[in-house]
């Protein structure tokens, strides 16, 4: 079978809610991504064969195939198609997986793979609030409540059970935003994201562009101290978790070029990293966020590898507790986990997610001259995909 290999890898910088992202139809920001993936690998935009998505809430403006809209909105010719995925949080991630599957199996030579969400625009749990107000229904079918009785699935909830079964108190929760913070602020000012973001203009509430460009990630939080975060409003009474340890709202669009030897060959182009092992894993819908510490053992076990053998992990800071609880189950180096910061302090845009963190990493793996980096996230639902990857 044919190899899938990374040419280009994009993303914005994260813009906050109601922030410097806000004037941006969606489909219009992703366009601006899938335009910089073209012009960074310098290749025919004709050349491109499919484009897939991840968008968590489609709905209104992310409503009617986004990755075809994007298409549409952007200098790719009519003739390329586009599709959306939606596996929650992991969307672009498994976006990813899709476009290497494309490739590795000889069907398509080049797609590109990634991800949308202006949380600005279209609020998170949107596509389930708007049924319910207008007397649609609930996603919680009869034979769903007959196999969780009781059960009201909340990402919130599985945070907490987190924290509690793993010994996780919030005073550590506290001090690991606090790093992913300081990291965050550190790869800022060291230039670690120059490469991978794409300036976006600013533009007003009208859609005037303001001529300044937006570079650098909006949510980071340079005067962060741990007295403040330590003071932000516990989500629950009784529970450990805050908004200060939790991942920001965030506006954001990420993106990926996937192509094979044959389309390595046809465009010219040079490969960034190698997709190495891509996996999915279902696990307890309940606690929902564990399910990445079984999903990542399962993936190196298939991968013939120890986590003593990746040199860098980008696990996504949705809630703190996932990243602490993931690193004592796998027994690994806090060192290695999310060196130029996470979520908690650059954002998670839901559906760009994935590709954005591997955005990020195939360019930590670059600046630090490493050579393999897993990429793993929780998701709506109880999964999580593993992606590792080999730098070129």
């Amino acid at each position: 079978m044919a190899e899938a290999y990374i040419v280009a890898a994009a993303r914005t910088a994260g813009g906050r809610r109601g922030g410097k992202l806000a004037g941006w139809h969606p489909a219009d920001l992703a366009a601006q991504v899938i335009d910089a993936l073209v012009a960074r690998a310098g290749i025919d935009p004709a050349a491109v064969e499919d484009v897939i998505l991840g968008c968590v809430s489609q709905v209104g403006e992310q409503a009617t195939n986004i990755a075809r809209n994007a298409v549409l909105a952007s200098g790719l010719p009519e003739s390329v198609p586009g599709t959306s995925v939606d596996r929650q949080c992991g969307s672009s991630q498994q976006a990813l997986h899709f476009a290497a599957q494309a490739v590795m199996s000889g069907s398509m030579d080049a797609v590109i793979a990634g991800g949308v969400e202006s949380m600005t625009r279209v609020p998170m749990f949107t596509p389930n609030a708007l049924p319910a107000k207008a007397g649609l229904g609930t996603y919680m079918s009869p034979a769903m409540k007959r196999r969780y009785p009781g059960v009201e699935f909340s990402q919130f909830t599985g945070a907490e059970m987190i924290a509690k079964n793993y010994g996780i108190e919030k005073e550590a929760l506290d001090r690991y935003a606090l790093e992913s913070h300081r990291r965050a602020m550190a790869g800022t000012r060291e230039g670690a994201f120059d490469e991978e973001i794409v300036p976006i203009e600013i533009l007003s509430a009208d859609g005037t562009g303001s001529g300044e460009r937006h570079a650098v990630d909006e949510g980071i939080r340079f005067d962060a101290t741990l007295e403040g975060i330590a003071g932000v409003k516990l989500i629950a009474e009784g529970g450990r978790c805050t908004a200060a340890t939790a991942s920001q709202i965030c506006d954001g669009a990420s993106g990926v070029l996937v192509v094979n030897e044959r389309g390595l060959k046809a465009l010219g182009v040079k490969p960034l990293a190698r997709i190495h092992h891509m996996s999915v894993m279902g696990h307890d819908p309940v606690i929902m966020l564990e399910a990445p510490l079984p999903a990542t053992l399962h993936a190196l076990k298939k991968a013939g590898m120890r986590i003593q053998d990746i040199d860098l992990y980008e696990v996504n800071e949705a809630f703190a507790p996932v990243p602490i609880a993931w690193l004592e189950a796998l027994e690994a180096d806090p060192a290695r986990l999310n060196v130029n910061g996470g979520a908690i302090a650059l954002g998670h845009p839901l559906g760009a997610s994935g590709t954005k963190l591997m955005t990020t990493l195939i360019h930590a793996l670059g600046r630090r001259g490493k050579r393999y980096g897993l990429q793993t996230m929780c998701e709506g639902g109880g999964m999580a995909n593993v992606t590792i990857v080999e730098r070129l």
